[in-house]
């Protein structure tokens, strides 16, 4: 059954540059043509962006591993109610192939399951092997991904008490070198500053968090054009982290909190030194999923304008996930909200309306 024509009237930001006053959704794609006479009409109203891109969330994921599909539906439906209508998955061991399925869920771009070093990450999270194995490994998760591999950058070492590299430097240029050969980008989750020194140098394509970065890493990322993706949402769990870890590991806690402190002035130098940084939440691990609109606002309290904010989470996100937005004939995902997200970005907490594939869905606001 075809969708309903919708007129959406009102200011469409179809791209940072180009604003329209209306668009049309027929069959469930974008058309800026109003369709021939005698079609059934229904108006929508706003301030329209594309769907939303939370680049960095787990559908089918949970703090204690995979969960199953009913619980995996409900984190994709609260992402969409959201406003997220492009998730890049970033690690999960949960097979979610079956939401591509579903007209009513979130377009997924999935980064297969996370690679970490032996009892060195989240406990059912990962494929845990050592580094002889990870070239085959990036390889397999190559296969199975959408055009993404995630590796497990760094993380707690007991023996050290601190935060410290996964892997040996000259393991990860071979691996990253492999999923180039298949296709696919390299992303790493790192926390410390070491790992994104070694990353760099093998040659990745993005870094999670990022929190550790330095003047040096500012610099070799910006030349190398390595993308980021803060999760500021989540780095904001670091002082709970630290106060649970502080009786074992201080340095460790007292490492969480230092990277917690700089966080704003972290990304802020990111920015200035012109890194490509991507809106992501990194929801269902601890967090909950549908909270795309608050990483935005973090990315404004970082030093971003409105609309770099903006663009981090639509136009921009979605060009980088080679992904389209509201161009002529592509599928019609976007969101509307009562008043200008230009103006105040707090809006896209709170949607009017979210319409995907061609159908709109409420949201509760």
């Amino acid at each position: 059954m075809s969708a309903a024509v919708l007129h959406v009237v009102g200011t469409v930001l179809v791209g940072p540059d180009e604003v329209r006053d209306e668009l049309w959704v027929v069959d469930g794609r974008v058309s800026y043509a109003a369709p021939s006479a005698g079609a059934d009409v229904q108006t929508v109203s706003g301030w329209v962006l594309p769907g939303l891109v939370d680049a960095h969330c787990h559908v089918g994921l949970d703090a204690h591993g995979a969960v199953d599909d009913t619980t995996s539906e409900r984190q994709a439906q609260a992402d969409r109610d959201a406003g997220a209508l492009l998730l890049r998955d970033a690690g999960s061991p949960a097979d979610t192939r079956w939401v591509d399925d579903r007209e009513d869920l979130p377009r997924i771009v999935r980064a297969g399951r996370h690679i970490a070093r032996t009892k060195r990450y989240i406990r059912n999270y990962a494929w845990e092997i050592e580094p002889e194995d990870l070239t085959a490994y990036v390889r397999q998760e190559a296969r199975r991904g959408d055009g993404w591999v995630k590796l497990v950058g760094d993380w707690i070492d007991r023996d050290t008490g601190d935060l410290s590299p996964c892997w040996p430097a000259e393991a990860l240029a071979p691996a990253i070198a492999a999923a180039h050969a298949e296709g696919a980008r390299v992303t790493a989750h790192c926390f410390g500053e070491q790992s994104l020194r070694d990353f760099a140098a093998a040659g990745t394509d993005c870094i999670e968090h990022a929190t550790g970065l330095e003047d040096d890493t500012i610099g070799s990322f910006a030349a190398q054009g390595i993308a980021i993706v803060p999760t500021l949402v989540n780095i904001d769990t670091f002082p709970s982290i630290a106060d649970t870890a502080e009786g074992k590991f201080p340095t460790y806690a007292a490492h969480m909190r230092a990277l917690h402190a700089r966080r704003y002035d972290t990304i802020a130098a990111a920015h200035e030194a012109g890194i490509p940084i991507y809106v992501g939440t990194d929801a269902g691990g601890s967090l909950p999923h549908g909270l795309v609109g608050r990483e935005v606002g973090e990315l404004v309290r970082a030093g971003l304008s409105p609309v770099e904010a903006l663009s981090a989470a639509t136009w921009g996100a979605r060009a980088w996930l080679r992904r389209p937005g509201l161009e002529e004939g592509e599928s019609a995902d976007f969101v509307v909200y009562e008043t200008d997200p230009r103006a105040d970005v707090r809006v896209l907490t709170a949607p009017q309306q979210v319409v995907l594939r061609g159908r709109p869905h409420p949201t509760g606001a």
